[in-house]
């Protein structure tokens, strides 16, 4: 009877342990100065909390564009950072790194599963029945002696790393569209102004050699000219609304709003921007450390060297530890009884014999990774120079051709008053004085286009450097 009763103990036990099984597998980030996540992706964990924005203006170094004098501008940037869907993305992209970190984590600790439930259960032979309790445990745990699960671990936190500078990458990106597009838009308000004053010559300029014409005074090739050149002011105008339209619609996406409101977006004048940002004589070249893509470059060097060791170690045995427990009684009050405690452990260690090759093609995989990794980062490391380089070159050249079409416009300027006074006095006829006119509005759209490249240049400089290109001017 005994052994009757021994063995309706185990076929109950089985029987529940089928039942219910639940799994509690711990997953704790642990913190160091080097790799403490930071609060933003705390706060996104706990729903209690608000996410903070501040980490996203100092990615852009908003200080900066006060340097334009233009709040309206600023405004858009902040309206960026808040509302742009693309840096949305690479924000989440980020806690996604963030969590796989945390997952590779759960990897280092033990895991414990358990279940419990109750069965009832008739023998054959006996007329009764019979109720059962049991709660069974298991405790699993690799022992990371040689530090294989320590180093996946850091792989995945250079990952998530790397995912950092992505999103700060975009920030910087972002920010620097929204002032490009915004500089492009004054800069087509007041081209077509100035388009639109032309137009208005062509159109009496046409209209008098009309009637030149007419009088036999102007041969018909040259009306046909003054026609052609109204024509194709008109069609100019068309292009540059159109452009404007379109500058609108992108500006209005890259701050989170509807395309439908470009009637809505506010832009100051372009004269009243005051374009004084003073243009470094050279930048040390240390200044691309700064550069999110650089540092992820570098991040992910780091990442495939510890990729490499992994690898190594895939070769050496692994040592696994299993403790199991078992609590089984007809009663539930004397369950957790150490009469009703069944407690065992064992160990043991497993090391690859005969994979065919797969171990050492992936220790070769990932040695060619490295390499091609480390190649990227020296490629990184030129373009990153070449890129403050040229924007360095762009600024102060194109800074110096503004100021010789300034020359030029202020001494067309003066040489239409002198055939304005010439006109007054009967010297010269009004078409001649129009079309001196129309050449001098034709400069002014010149002046008005380099001093957008000037700022534009300047977002260059700031995009190249990180968004900080005076943090190491002197």
């Amino acid at each position: 009877m005994r052994k009757f009763g021994n063995v309706k103990k185990v076929i109950l036990t089985a029987l529940l342990v089928s039942f219910i099984n639940v799994n509690f597998i711990p997953a704790f980030a642990l913190e160091d100065k080097s790799t403490a996540s930071p609060k933003q992706f705390k706060s996104m964990v706990s729903k209690n909390k608000k996410t903070s924005d501040d980490y996203k203006f100092d990615y852009i170094n908003l200080s900066w564009w006060e340097n334009f004098d233009d709040d309206i501008l600023k405004s858009y940037v902040e309206k960026a950072v808040i509302n742009n869907y693309d840096l949305k993305m690479a924000t989440l992209n980020v806690e996604e790194y963030y969590q796989n970190v945390r997952a590779q984590l759960a990897n280092e600790l033990p895991s414990v599963t358990a279940g419990f439930g109750p069965g009832l259960m008739k023998m054959p032979g006996r007329t009764n029945t019979a109720m059962n309790f049991g709660l069974p445990m298991v405790v699993q745990y690799e022992a990371d002696i040689f530090l294989k699960n320590r180093n996946k671990t850091q792989s995945a936190k250079k990952l998530y790393e790397g995912s950092k500078m992505d999103e700060r990458a975009a920030y910087i990106s972002v920010a620097s569209a929204v002032g490009a597009v915004y500089f492009n838009i004054v800069n087509l308000d007041k081209v077509i102004l100035l388009q639109e004053q032309i137009v208005k010559i062509r159109k009496e300029i046409y209209d008098l050699m009309l009637a030149s014409n007419r009088e036999g005074l102007t041969s018909t090739a040259d009306t046909i000219k003054a026609n052609k050149a109204l024509v194709q002011g008109q069609t100019d105008l068309i292009e540059l609304k159109k452009q404007r339209e379109q500058q609108l619609h992108e500006l209005c996406v890259l701050i989170g709003e509807s395309p439908e409101n470009a009637d809505r977006i506010e832009r100051t004048s372009l004269d009243n921007i005051n374009y004084a940002l003073t243009v470094p004589t050279q930048i040390p070249s240390e200044i691309i450390t700064q550069r999110p893509d650089y540092i992820k470059a570098e991040l992910m060097v780091e990442k495939a060297g510890i990729d490499v060791k992994v690898a190594k170690k895939e070769f050496l045995p692994s040592i696994n530890i299993l403790g199991g427990g078992l609590f089984n009684s007809g009663d539930i009050g004397s369950l957790f009884t150490t009469k009703n405690m069944l407690l065992g452990v064992a160990g043991g260690i497993m090391a690859p014999i005969f994979t065919g090759g797969s171990l050492i093609s992936n220790l070769k995989l990932k040695k060619a990774t490295y390499e091609r990794v480390l190649q990227n980062y020296y490629k990184t490391n030129l373009t990153s120079i070449q890129e403050v380089n040229d924007a360095l070159v762009a600024s102060k050249l194109d800074k110096d051709k503004m100021s010789q079409t300034l020359k030029q416009y202020k001494l067309e300027k003066s040489d239409y008053g002198f055939n304005e006074q010439k006109y007054n006095q009967g010297t010269i006829s009004k078409l001649d004085l129009i079309q001196y006119e129309e050449n001098l509005l034709t400069i002014e759209k010149l002046v008005s286009q380099q001093k957008v490249e000037c700022m534009i240049d300047a977002i260059s400089l700031y995009k190249a450097t990180g968004s900080r290109p005076y943090e190491y001017v002197k």
